[in-house]
């Protein structure tokens, strides 16, 4: 009994546990502190790594280079506070058979009833009074070849000369055709003085530039460059016609190409003499308009062209015997898909002239509505029908064609945005210059606007340097234009009004900094995130577990 008590004892480990049991074993031996070192600086230098190379490479590698833009300033444009647009004309006056003292006289009564006037109030007028003629005055003359202009000078808006005519029965004014000259003629003979001709000529000259006054109102109006009671309210009659101007023109490029085709339904005629006819009707025009755009020009001629499909053809009228197209067939009556048009050629636009010459059985060939025989087809280019009379011959010469190109040049200007009046070509191109400086310094204003919207909603968006060049040049020349127009420059004007839309369309239609737009930032997250995430678990819980031992190593000894 008490050997039982004995083994029973003896075989009972005195912790009550088994004493055979692996699960309380000895413990391990504790970490050497080398081996915790070592652990230790193994995980500082992943994290070292990831520090000092891994981060640096990717913000590189992923961020977007952003220049500096002068937002400021380009929202200054864009608000219309850069610049306020004025329009200052300068005009010489000249008096026949009067000292210099009565035409400074002359000169300063018609400023002051300019001047006194409120409804050209875009414009501020200075007379200047001329001792000699202007058509025998050299630098007149000098200006009024080149427009109105010498490079580096202001330009003479418009010469008036009062002329003594004995046997004019009144006082009257005519307008040159190619020179920016206002002949005033009166009787010397009745009782005409400067009190008399002042009120006259400043009529003269508010006629002068009434429409275009019209045409820059409704380009500024509605737009921050409008400043309070110097745009009026234009008619609805005034507005329609301005807005069918704008609609039929072609938008201003610096360079336009002419294509001027002959196509014919039958074998003849199978030539022409374009060249002469150009030289003699369109060039001269052409050549005054060089100073807004360049143009090229050329010609080719297509024999057998037929009618487009697309329209039902000419309708045989017997009663006036002609055949007539009607105002339905007019859109469709160029046979884009046979005719061998140029759509473009170059970096310009290509204006389009179509000479058509029916066959015999189908002339003569006239509008249905109008009984005419030409037509505009709005940004695109003119279609005139030549019926042939007579018999038929192989060569079209250039006294057949002048009449055609008489019309053709009338198409151009259309094309080209050139005012109906004043009756002086010359006048009307000048008016071109001023309009066309003004919707170019707008453009190039609006979208420096749309820029900086762009690039302060968009913050993921690349800004290259190239964009922020661009918008320097924009700002410079938009600042030299607008000194060029207060001081009457309008040629120049015209020049850095160009030059700061090309920059500015090109800044924003920068291919490099468009593409960015689909790569937003939330698009980094979609990738980067499954590539470090199973990465970064690992080290930041080993991380955190040694944060743990060393924080209770520390608590222990203290």
């Amino acid at each position: 009994m008490s050997l039982s008590s004995a083994e029973e004892s003896s075989s009972t480990p005195a912790d009550g546990g088994s004493a055979t049991d692996p699960s309380h074993g000895p413990p391990p031996p504790p970490e050497q502190p080398k081996s915790t070192w070592t652990r230790r600086l193994i995980i500082l230098a992943f994290w070292a790594v990831i520090v000092t190379l891994g981060w640096p490479h990717w913000v590189f590698t992923t961020s977007i280079h952003r220049s500096d833009l002068p937002l400021e300033s380009m929202n200054r444009w864009a608000d219309g506070k850069a610049c306020q647009l004025h329009y200052p004309l300068y005009i010489g006056l000249a008096w026949d058979d009067y000292d210099i003292s009565q035409v400074q006289d002359l000169a300063s009564q018609v400023q002051s009833l300019l001047s006194a006037e409120n409804d050209l109030s875009l414009y501020d007028f200075y007379i200047i009074a001329d001792a000699t003629n202007a058509e025998t005055s050299q630098r007149a003359t000098l200006l009024a070849e080149a427009g109105g202009e010498l490079r580096g000078h202001r330009e003479h808006a418009l010469f008036v000369n009062v002329i003594a005519d004995p046997s004019a029965k009144s006082t009257s004014a005519s307008l040159r055709t190619w020179r920016p000259v206002l002949e005033v003629r009166h009787n010397p003979g009745r009782t005409v003085d400067s009190t008399t001709l002042a009120p006259f000529i400043a009529s003269e000259i508010r006629k002068v530039y009434e429409h275009e006054k019209d045409a820059i109102s409704h380009l500024l109006k509605d737009t921050p460059f409008t400043t309070s009671g110097q745009v009026e309210a234009l008619s609805p009659e005034v507005k329609s016609s301005l807005d069918a101007r704008r609609t039929r023109a072609f938008k201003y490029a610096a360079t336009y190409h002419l294509t001027f085709s002959l196509f014919t339904s039958s074998a003849s005629p199978s030539a022409w003499e374009a060249e002469q006819a150009l030289e003699e009707s369109i060039s001269p025009l052409l050549d005054r308009l060089s100073s807004i755009s360049e143009f090229t020009v050329d010609t080719q001629v297509q024999l057998l062209a037929s009618f487009s499909p697309s329209i039902a053809g000419p309708q045989y009228n017997e009663s006036t015997q002609e055949w007539k197209l009607q105002r339905t067939d007019l859109s469709g009556f160029v046979n884009a898909a046979e005719w061998p048009l140029n759509p473009g050629i170059g970096s310009g636009p290509t204006i389009n002239f179509v000479l058509f010459v029916p066959s015999e059985d189908q002339s003569p060939l006239v509008l249905a509505e109008t009984g005419g025989n030409s037509w505009l087809i709005p940004q695109w280019g003119g279609v005139q029908i030549l019926n042939p009379s007579g018999k038929q011959s192989e060569r079209l010469s250039a006294a057949d064609l002048r009449p055609v190109m008489l019309t053709f040049a009338d198409q151009l200007s259309a094309l080209l945005g050139l005012p109906d009046s004043p009756a002086s070509p010359s006048l009307r191109i000048t008016s071109l210059v001023r309009e066309r400086a003004t919707s170019l310094v707008l453009s190039a204003s609006s979208t420096l606007g749309a820029l900086a919207r762009l690039s302060l909603k968009l913050t993921s968006i690349a800004i290259p340097d190239s964009v922020a060049k661009s918008v320097d040049e924009t700002i410079l020349r938009l600042d030299e234009a607008c000194h060029d127009l207060r001081e009457g420059r309008y040629h120049r004007a015209l020049e850095n009004a160009r030059t700061a839309e090309g920059e500015a369309e090109q800044a924003f239609f920068e291919p490099s900094m468009v593409g960015q737009v689909y790569f937003p930032e939330e698009h980094k997250v979609a990738v980067y995130v499954p590539l470090l995430g199973p990465m970064a678990v690992p080290l930041v819980m080993a991380a955190l577990k040694e944060f743990r031992k060393l924080r209770g190593t520390k608590a222990k000894v203290a």
